[in-house]
């Protein structure tokens, strides 16, 4: 998904719209026989937002702003299944601006977080690096064009101006809150674009496979979570955690509805993700909180922007609510499984997942 901003309150603020270690053992790839020619491998063209770039884990590419990692699902994906891969996701992508349109320089925001004088150039939609020669297609996008980015923003902020209301931001965006009718209008939209997203990747690639991948969970279950704990979820109050989750399952059943709906599978990341949220600790956090430790191989970092800095807690980097490593592994085992089950390997090059 992507960044958020959020009103100051003691210069608390965040910038809107944002987030090879070994291979899991079941996605490591086992070839069989003699290696396949490059021309002869499936062509596989990932789209999507930074929840499928894998924005905050290392390694990633540095040079366009859309902070891709090497180790998120497509990587992952390719390797697997032998695939010649065109990566073109890329973090605070939406539907419209990223996929059927350019997305603007203003919406290209890293990592790195600090773009270059003068900013990173405008990236084509993303639609245009499928072909005929498509064979299979992934895409994870809708989080930013709902906002999820800014409703969070505007859960840290009500938790912060509202310490005696239990559920401010639940209150906001539902009911008669003012929010609320925002909010539908939002999801209106979403459905909307993301049928006409759907009818141009089947044109632009006819005989391609096309799996919709939705977003793993984020707090299912907000046991372990603590207030004004940064590497978790902030001033978000406890008691707007289960409209938070409902909120994301709820975009998630939009994106598998649509994929039913438009000869696509859906590869689901949040049933096996749920348990591994944003308030658990070791290796159970499979999320970044607002601010935290980088994980992944490597030593990249991300040098903090004027605006990071105003964010409390110790973490290297305002990952924004991201996968981490963990996280990035479990959505390429399921996006590895859907494939597998509708044939999506290379003949004779690779064996079924394990595990």
């Amino acid at each position: 998904m992507t960044r958020f901003r959020m009103p100051a309150l003691s210069r608390l603020a965040l910038a809107g719209a944002a987030a090879l270690a070994v291979v899991a053992s079941a996605l490591a790839p086992a070839a069989t026989g003699a290696p396949v020619p490059a021309a002869d491998r499936p062509e596989y063209v990932a789209l999507g937002d930074s929840y499928s770039a894998g924005v905050f884990v290392r390694p990633w590419d540095a040079g366009d702003g859309c902070g891709r990692s090497y180790r998120n699902y497509p990587h992952q994906v390719a390797e697997r299944f032998g695939y010649r891969l065109r990566d073109v996701t890329c973090g605070a992508a939406e539907i419209v601006d990223g996929i059927l349109e350019p997305q603007p320089s203003e919406k290209i925001l890293g990592p790195p977080t600090i773009p270059p004088e003068g900013g990173w150039p405008e990236l084509p939609p993303q639609l245009e690096a499928l072909s005929l020669d498509t064979d299979f297609v992934t895409i994870g996008i809708g989080g930013n064009s709902l906002g999820f980015g800014g409703i969070l923003g505007k859960c840290l902020e009500l938790g912060l101006t509202q310490p005696l209301k239990t559920k401010p931001c639940t209150d906001y965006y539902t009911g008669s809150g003012a929010g609320a009718d925002w909010l539908q209008d939002r999801f209106a939209q979403v459905d909307a674009d993301f049928g006409r997203m759907m009818t141009a990747i089947h044109e632009a690639a006819p005989h391609a496979r096309v799996v919709v991948v939705g977003y793993p969970a984020i707090v299912p279950d907000n046991s372990g979570c603590s207030f004004l704990h940064w590497n978790q979820l902030g001033s978000v109050k406890k008691g707007d955690m289960p409209w938070l989750d409902g909120l994301e399952r709820r975009l998630n059943d939009l994106l598998h509805r649509h994929a039913g709906h438009q000869n696509a599978t859906y590869a689901d990341t949040y049933e096996s993700s749920v348990g591994h949220g944003v308030c658990q600790s070791g290796d159970a956090k499979w999320m970044y909180g607002i601010r935290d430790n980088l994980t992944g191989d490597g030593d990249q970092t991300d040098p903090p922007t004027e605006l990071c800095n105003d964010i409390p807690g110790t973490g290297e980097a305002c990952t924004l609510v991201h996968p981490n490593a963990r996280g990035l592994d479990n959505q390429a085992r399921e996006v590895a499984k859907v494939l597998q089950r509708g044939g999506g390997t290379h003949p004779g090059l690779l064996t079924a997942p394990q595990g």
